[in-house]
């Protein structure tokens, strides 16, 4: 597919230039050519009533142990690099909050925040050792937005974990499973990672095929 230049600007980092990645018969993707982010033309977005209701369909509940052994993908390492006694934030929580529970049962007290589930807007207003995203980065229509939102509720040396399924070529989105979810809108590869690590000096670690540790610098 030739790629089309757009006047839509990146709706995470805010660049002008992009182009069209991918069209079927349901969306047009789009990729900014800055940080390689890849995301849904806002025309074929689902309104807020209508994303709800994909929501609901989920059934991850806290005492389902598969679904806790996939979150743990992410928990596990996130646990083993927190200082005894770390305080966190589970963000996108969904009605589920299974990883808050597993979090706290292992001694990392932890709340959470959604804004259809547990929206609690002061729990934004305060700072933490940790701030988990799971399965959520990819629903953001304005990532840009949350990114920053994410950065500012982590204390100096505090680790931002998330958990997405990585975006790769066009051959292979072609046929990507992780797209067909309508509430899916916003796909991250590595090297968008990378330029956001790079440009907000964080450290960064990709544990296995869809989990990113990212560490707030240390207060100087």
């Amino acid at each position: 597919m030739s790629a089309l230049l757009h006047d839509l600007n990146c709706p995470l980092c805010d660049h002008i230039e992009t182009s069209l990645f991918w069209q079927d018969a349901r969306r047009r993707y789009h990729r900014c050519d800055r940080c390689r982010l890849i995301f849904v033309d806002p025309d074929n977005r689902l309104d807020a009533a209508a994303e709800k209701a994909e929501y609901d369909l989920h059934e991850n509940r806290p005492d389902d142990m598969g679904y806790r052994r996939f979150l743990a993908r992410v928990a596990d390492p996130l646990m083993t690099r927190l200082p005894a006694g770390s305080r966190g934030l589970d963000f996108g929580c969904g009605p589920g909050p299974a990883l808050a529970a597993m979090l706290s049962e292992a001694g990392f007290a932890t709340t959470t925040y959604d804004p259809y589930y547990a929206h609690y807007p002061d729990r934004l207003q305060q700072r933490y050792d940790f701030v988990c995203c799971t399965e959520a980065i990819e629903h953001f229509y304005r990532p840009g937005r949350e990114w920053q939102q994410l950065l500012t509720l982590l204390r100096p040396g505090g680790w931002l974990a998330i958990m997405t399924k990585l975006a790769r070529d066009q051959a292979a989105f072609a046929n990507w499973h992780y797209k067909q979810d309508p509430t899916h809108v916003s796909f991250f590869s590595r090297e968008t990672f990378l330029w956001l690590a790079a440009r907000d000096g964080l450290g960064i670690e990709f544990i296995g095929a869809d989990v990113i540790l990212l560490q707030i610098p240390e207060s100087v």
